[in-house]
């Protein structure tokens, strides 16, 4: 999610609220998909397939006439998207969340040490992960393609002139981040409930990492995205069990997960602190 969202934003300077409905979208996708078919695999590729496509739609009707606009006017057009999406899903779906079962090859879990296991769905999500960013960082920063849109993103005019399609490469890169969301929406599928707003609720944590990493950075948005999971998980491991030597059990878990929800927005502010730009701030 964050790598695609890093692409979109960090690279193109294109703030895309919609981009938690691509997110959506690929749930939707594989969740209606393995109803039909029962396999994850095809499931997977159905939803990646099918926020490429809403993408490439998104992009052609309104995101390219945001391209030149600013942050704010992007966000109020593409806030107006995400209210539509929802309540189309809701219309065609409902409001009850889809379920996606984990494949059978994936539900045993892996041992890492005697007594301690790790779950291999977790492990599977985690590895897709690093796959996308290892190939998304290679496509930027040793394709033609990859130079041509840098080109493009920092200097319009003069890629255009030195013949570059700047607005093909634009649409496709687009694409590529949408289908980034839908794998991740995928993914994230046997794991919680395909639901509408699901992307909402995600999108924010998302941007979180790309500050956290550095706008325009796909390694930070890796590294960003590893220390916001550490933090949230471990805050929501040990927050409770510290407040409950002052609390009683019920308030104790509420207060520990109260302020374990922030936790990641105070690691923001102490990167930010330190590093304005980033812990992995893109070159330019």
């Amino acid at each position: 999610m964050a790598a695609g969202l890093t692409l979109v934003f960090g690279v193109m300077d294109t703030l895309n609220l919609a981009h938690g409905s691509l997110f959506m979208a690929g749930g939707y996708g594989a969740a209606l998909a393995q109803s039909y078919t029962g396999s994850f695999i095809t499931a997977l590729v159905f939803g990646v397939l099918l926020a490429g496509v809403a993408g490439v739609l998104l992009e052609a009707v309104l995101v390219k006439h945001l391209y030149r606009r600013d942050h704010l006017t992007q966000v109020l057009a593409t806030f107006g998207v995400v209210l539509i999406a929802e309540d189309l899903v809701k219309v065609i779906f409902g409001s009850a969340p889809l379920l996606m079962q984990t494949p059978p090859w994936l539900a045993a879990p892996i041992n890492l040490m005697a007594g301690f296991g790790y779950p291999s769905y977790r492990a599977f999500v985690l590895a897709c992960g690093l796959l996308a960013v290892v190939g998304l960082f290679s496509l930027l920063k040793y394709s033609r393609l990859g130079m041509q849109l840098r080109a493009g993103a920092f200097d319009r005019p003069m890629a255009e002139l030195m013949g570059v399609r700047v607005r093909s490469i634009f649409t496709a890169t687009f694409a590529l981040g949408a289908a980034l969301a839908g794998l991740a929406g995928a993914l994230l599928g046997p794991l919680t409930a395909v639901q509408p707003g699901m992307g909402e609720s995600i999108l924010i944590p998302a941007l979180v990492v790309i500050v956290i990493g550095g706008v325009g950075s796909i390694s930070g948005a890796l590294v960003g995205s590893l220390l916001v999971g550490l933090v949230d998980t471990a805050g929501r491991a040990f927050l409770p069990m510290f407040a409950s030597m002052v609390l009683p059990p019920g308030p104790a878990t509420d207060v520990g997960n109260g302020v374990a929800n922030i936790l990641m927005y105070l690691l923001m502010a102490m990167v930010l602190a330190f590093r304005p730009m980033g812990l992995f701030p893109a070159r330019t």
